[in-house]
């Protein structure tokens, strides 16, 4: 599902948005400004080298269970996808087509799972094994009704002994600003150790049709500049 325009930007606006002033310089010691339309956000790099010592695998909880995703189910993984993410702004894999991101899930070197339950899906877990030696955790979160249950936990564990089934030299995951306030310290406490940050910059997806408007209200909405 796409969204319109918003606060009168339309398509061909935002289009031009990306074409113009694709790079700016970076004030390493203060602010910078971004063009209006544009969101920034500081992501924290976490690894782990060996699984921790608190590690202890879980059971599903009853009537749950992770299910694979592959290319033939597009719109599963779109809707949970969005479920999970669109609250913290996820937007990349909305971006794609379907044969790229069938093409994604059906990589031997990628895995996808959907954590089912009686109410549906839950949360999503993705791994993406295509560099040698490491092991990203993609994706991962719940919906936000699930948020507190107790299901991170179980999922996390899941995560951690998954990864290392496949002896990595390091399973690494990045989590940013724009993410769920719990999300650094739920890493932390998994065992992550934070090793790097970077500045991502991107398009607001809300003003490009990606995303609905009312989605992340946290992050306001810039769609021109307003200076008084």
């Amino acid at each position: 599902m796409l969204y319109g325009a918003v606060h009168g930007l339309t398509a061909a606006h935002a289009r031009r948005i990306r074409r113009a002033m694709q790079t700016i310089d970076l004030n390493l010691d203060g602010f910078t400004d971004l063009p209006a339309g544009k969101i920034a956000n500081i992501a924290t790099c976490l690894q782990m080298f060996a699984i921790p010592e608190t590690h202890q695998p879980r059971a599903a909880p009853p009537g749950f269970s992770l299910q694979p995703l592959a290319g033939s189910n597009l719109a599963r993984y779109r809707a949970l996808f969005r479920a999970v993410g669109e609250p913290w702004l996820w937007f990349s894999r909305l971006c794609w087509d379907d044969a790229r991101l069938a093409a994604t899930l059906d990589d031997p070197d990628v895995e996808a799972f959907a954590l089912s339950g009686p109410n549906g899906d839950a949360g999503i877990l993705e791994f993406d094994f295509r560099v040698p030696g490491d092991v990203e955790l993609a994706f991962f979160g719940l919906v936000p009704d699930a948020v507190g249950s107790g299901l991170g936990r179980y999922l996390m564990a899941e995560a951690v002994t998954r990864a290392f089934a496949r002896g990595p030299r390091r399973f690494w995951v990045h989590t940013c600003t724009l993410d769920h306030p719990a999300a650094l310290p739920f890493y932390r406490k998994a065992g992550f150790v934070p090793w790097k940050r970077q500045i991502e910059v991107a398009d607001d997806p809300r003003l490009c049709g990606i995303a609905s408007p009312q989605a992340a209200p946290h992050i306001p909405l810039i769609a021109a500049a307003d200076e008084r």
